[in-house]
């Protein structure tokens, strides 16, 4: 078919309909039509000729176009789409490198095949159009709460139409064992907008922790005008969650206002999420506090923090102890999430044998190293001294506050100290000479000699060795497996090491290997800093 007056009108037409039907520009599908007209001229006329059409927006007019640019002699390659500044002369009156030439030639008669070829081009255009004007659609709406129609449920995996396309729930995203029909309504969150081959992928949830957040701000006028702030959301989904909330309003109760009269509230966020039970508690920036808030119903009688190791002791009360447990730890485990916390919970019984086992084995060390009598012993415990290189480099006043110890006695107690850790690094560094620690090792600034025999014991010899190594590998740390925390022992992880301290000598230790440029630390040290202003 050629491209004549009685058909320039329909192109036009058959443009706006498919760009009204699948809601994009009706300029791009033009561009597909262009396109796939110039593809058409191109198998006429030749491939390796540069064809262009336009086709006119008002009239539906159709001009084909051959391009040729002008090129160095040198750079002349394609014969039918190039020419060189003298070639050009015949055609424009200064030709210059770059410039282009274009002449007008006839409409080509388009056979089935060429049609059919152009028929692909617009529609793969108009996909490609449909699929960006979703993701364009969705990207911003991620976080969000949508409402949808379950179309059809896949191994598990509901399909859902979102208006727009659609989008998948899988199944470890829905809760408990709730399934749907075609049909149903489903209201869920968009965790995530990815942008792929086969078009924009859209995964929601109705697990996450920030869809119930989400439910609340429809439900709470105070959270949605930013009266309560949602601080923190801990979820077992279907079964029970936690939700921390503060007040910036003085005169609305965080709490009160989340339930709602006579429970209206909770109770719809309670119902859209299958009956799973919700424990809203009040925030404190004071941790040990909002602990104590976040294991209710359980009483707690004392909160030790442990702020560097991100570790808190909790003592209950004998007969509380598996309320604030949980059924299947439940209890401890979302309060735990809440606040970012490991919690370790005891009953006041077991936290009293611990003390009094503590006391007994910081005695017999100061018995047993400083050749002490028990008694003198138990003074330094009482008095707070835990370890050897306390009593050997603490400033003297604090000795000659004991009972009973002057100037002299407080000197041979540091004399004796140190003379055992003296003795103990000496022991230790011949033990890890013996595993096959090198100097190289040995001489680094910041291992003692005992984390020097730990690390030997674990295959760690060389500076090399050292550099190798991962943070937590040495100060240990946590993974989650199957939503679980589990615990990674780090081989210097007795001896208190942090992740930050680790993390300092690994790269410390890289930059005198040169593995690692200085100048590339200070970049990123002043990138990171720049992406915190």
């Amino acid at each position: 078919m050629a491209i004549t007056s009685a058909n320039q009108l329909e192109l036009l037409q058959t443009a706006e309909a498919v760009a009204r039907e699948k809601m994009i520009d009706p300029g791009l599908v033009i561009e597909a039509m262009e396109e796939s007209l110039a593809r058409a001229a191109k198998s006429r006329y030749g491939a390796e000729m540069d064809i262009r059409v336009s086709i006119d927006r008002k009239t539906g007019r159709a001009t084909f176009t051959r391009v040729r640019t002008v090129v160095a002699d040198e750079e002349l390659e394609n014969y039918q789409a190039e020419f060189t500044v003298a070639q050009a002369k015949e055609y424009m009156a200064d030709p210059e490198v770059g410039q282009e030439f274009s002449e007008e030639v006839p409409p080509v008669e388009m056979g089935r095949i060429a049609a059919q070829s152009a028929k692909q081009v617009i529609l793969q255009k108009v996909r490609e159009a449909e699929r960006d004007r979703q993701y364009e659609e969705f990207k911003d709406r991620a976080g969000t709460i949508i409402n949808g129609l379950v179309k059809r449920e896949e191994y598990g995996n509901v399909i859902v139409d979102v208006g727009a396309g659609e989008a998948i729930l899988r199944r470890n995203e829905k809760i408990g064992r709730e399934s749907y029909r075609p049909n149903d309504r489903i209201r869920v969150y968009i965790k995530e907008v990815r942008r792929e081959q086969r078009g924009p992928q859209i995964f929601l949830s109705r697990t996450a922790p920030e869809f119930m957040a989400e439910l609340f701000k429809m439900e709470v006028p105070e959270i949605y005008d930013g009266i309560i702030e949602i601080k923190a959301v801990a979820r077992d989904p279907g079964s029970r969650a936690k939700i921390a909330v503060i007040s910036y309003d003085n005169s609305i109760d965080p709490v009160g206002a989340c339930v709602g009269m006579r429970g209206s509230r909770v109770q719809a966020v309670v119902n859209e999420l299958q009956g799973e039970k919700i424990d809203i508690i009040p925030w404190n920036e004071d941790m040990p506090t909002f602990l104590v808030n976040a294991l209710q119903p359980a009483e707690v009688s004392k909160v030790v923090l442990d702020e560097e190791a991100g570790k808190i002791e909790v003592v209950v009360p004998e007969e509380q102890l598996s309320l604030a447990i949980g059924r299947r730890g439940q209890n401890v485990r979302l309060a735990s999430q809440l606040t970012g916390l490991d919690i370790d919970i005891m009953t006041e019984a077991q936290e009293s044998e611990r003390r009094q086992a503590e006391f007994e084995l910081r005695t017999k060390l100061f018995m047993d190293n400083l050749d002490l009598d028990e008694f003198f012993a138990q003074l330094l415990v009482s008095e707070g001294f835990t370890n050897l290189e306390e009593v050997a480099y603490v400033e003297l006043d604090e000795l000659l506050v004991i009972d009973g110890v002057d100037e002299a006695t407080a000197g041979e107690l540091q004399a004796r100290a140190r003379d055992v850790l003296e003795a103990q690094n000496k022991a230790a560094l011949d033990a890890a000479r013996a595993l096959g620690a090198e100097d190289s090792l040995i001489n680094f600034e910041g291992l003692t000699p005992q984390m020097i025999e730990a690390l030997a014991k674990d295959d760690v010899k060389t500076l090399e060795d050292f550099a190798t190594c991962a943070d937590w590998e040495l100060a240990g740390g946590w993974t989650t497996v199957n939503g679980e925390r589990v615990k990674d022992d780090g081989t210097l992880e007795p001896f208190e090491m942090t992740l930050e301290e680790a993390q300092s000598m690994i790269m410390t230790a890289r930059v005198m290997l040169g593995w690692v440029d200085p100048a590339d630390l200070e970049q990123d040290a002043d990138a990171e800093e720049a992406a915190e202003a």
